[in-house]
């Protein structure tokens, strides 16, 4: 293993057929100063269809030009792996070389500060068994909130752990809704009923999505884990624009990434959940489901299409 406290964490970076997603989300890392200390590893995804072939490969020709990082190293698949897969496989590949890792996919764009923040949460946190993770983005709740806060579970937009916390990733979706159900917690892992992550873990176990987050999530949350949120997002999703395998346009969606803050300051927090913050995105989720008059979850929405596909 490698990473020594005074090396900024390696930034992994999972990109697939957008070439001018993925440039805008590597042009917005280049923005962090932190970028010329930072290794980028990219897993770039084999082509699910043929006529993908020539989108994919303009991706990887961008990313073999990259310059502006401490090392780039480019892992090409050869066949289509699905996100899933390739998150699954390339998160546990590097953390059998790093002790702590940044994760980013190809329709993410950070601000400035987001590589200091992700490395000084990794630093300040790096002992404590009780945090899993750390994440960039928050919901854009009319509340104010504090600098950082911590919410019971994982999260996929903008995120980073180390080796010892993912470990507690469960591929076995059942078996995570087995221990939920018996527990009597699917309330509690719903947001108190403004989230439907039950329905998407159940989802994922039909077959109907191949979500990793889900199981990262409600592994998580079982272990009684925390993940540090920004009071203010750091990361932007800018997928829902209808270029995603995953989705279609949805200004929702678009909305709910909110604008980003140029920076974050992490202190030591006390080691439990937010209750106040975690209050407040539950009446900003039940709000946006009241005035969408349809699923308040910005994942289940986004898997939902996977189920019509």
């Amino acid at each position: 293993m490698t990473n020594r406290l005074d090396t900024p964490a390696p930034i992994v970076l999972f990109v697939y057929c957008r070439p001018e997603h993925t440039r805008r989300t590597v042009q917005s890392l280049l923005r962090n100063p932190l970028s010329s200390l930072s290794d980028l590893i990219i897993y770039s995804d084999g082509p699910r269809q043929p006529e993908l072939q020539p989108r994919v490969e303009a991706v990887r020709q961008y990313c073999r030009t990259l310059q502006g990082f401490r090392s780039v190293i480019l892992h090409e698949q050869p066949r289509n792996r699905g996100l899933a897969s390739s998150i699954i496989g390339g998160v546990t590949e590097t953390l059998q070389r790093y002790d702590q890792i940044i994760v980013l996919e190809d329709d993410l764009e950070v601000a400035p500060g987001f590589l200091q923040y992700m490395n000084d949460g990794l630093q300040m946190y790096r002992l404590d068994q009780s945090v899993a993770s750390i994440h960039g983005y928050c919901y854009p709740v009319p509340e104010r909130l504090p600098e950082t806060f911590f919410l019971r579970g994982a999260d996929c937009w903008g995120w980073a752990t180390w080796g010892r916390a993912w470990q507690l990733f469960q591929p076995d979706g059942r078996l995570l809704l087995q221990q939920l159900q018996k527990s009597a917690q699917t309330k509690v892992f719903d947001l108190d009923g403004t989230c439907n992550f039950t329905q998407m873990l159940i989802d994922q176990i039909a077959g109907h999505n191949d979500s990793w987050a889900i199981r990262w999530h409600a592994a998580c949350f079982l272990a009684d884990r925390l993940t540090l949120y920004p009071g203010k997002s750091l990361v932007t999703n800018t997928g829902v624009d209808g270029s995603g395998t995953h989705c279609g346009a949805d200004q929702w969606l678009a909305n709910a990434t909110g604008s980003l803050n140029p920076g974050v300051s992490v202190t030591r927090l006390e080691l439990h959940e937010d209750v106040m913050a975690r209050a407040a995105i539950s009446r900003y989720l039940a709000k946006a489901g009241r005035q969408n008059a349809s699923k308040s979850n910005v994942f289940l929405r986004l898997w939902n299409r996977i189920r019509r596909l």
